[in-house]
């Protein structure tokens, strides 16, 4: 499994309004500037993390982006989720798939079962608010 662009920028993102959340509406421009990704690519992601309910926007003059929700409320899982479509290592296993029929023989499917639960279980575990914070290293770049 690898995560697209798409699902690293959008963790970017947030992450990015989780440190600047104190600032109010932040603009595009700005996240685009601090994280050196293009403003208009931004804006697609933007766009799609509002419609997950993860961003409020507002237009015009003072206007952004912002959280919806606290940080330590929004989850990697889900963010990925969203951004992925699916994060299921094996097609029978994506959500809304149709049902294997050959799934009661299938030497391999509990390997992937397996595998399908360690994902969801370590990516469930972290926050946004888990991403944003600093340690001693300083770390202070999100991939």
């Amino acid at each position: 499994m690898m995560i697209s662009t798409k699902g690293r920028y959008a963790l970017r993102i947030l992450v990015d309004l989780a440190e600047h959340q104190s600032a109010g509406y932040v603009t595009l421009k700005a996240i685009a500037e601090r994280q050196e990704i293009s403003e208009k690519y931004l804006e697609s992601i933007g766009k799609d993390l509002v419609r997950a309910g993860f961003l409020q926007a507002l237009r015009g003059k003072g206007g952004g982006y912002r959280l919806s929700r606290p940080a330590d409320q929004i989850r990697v899982l889900d963010v990925l989720r969203v951004m992925e479509g699916t994060l299921a290592p094996v097609a029978c296993l994506a959500e809304g798939s149709a049902p294997c029929a050959r799934a009661a023989r299938c030497r391999t499917l509990p390997l992937w079962q397996g595998l399908d639960k360690v994902v969801t279980d370590y990516l469930q575990g972290f926050t946004v608010q888990d991403l944003a914070k600093t340690d001693a290293d300083n770390y202070d770049y999100v991939i």
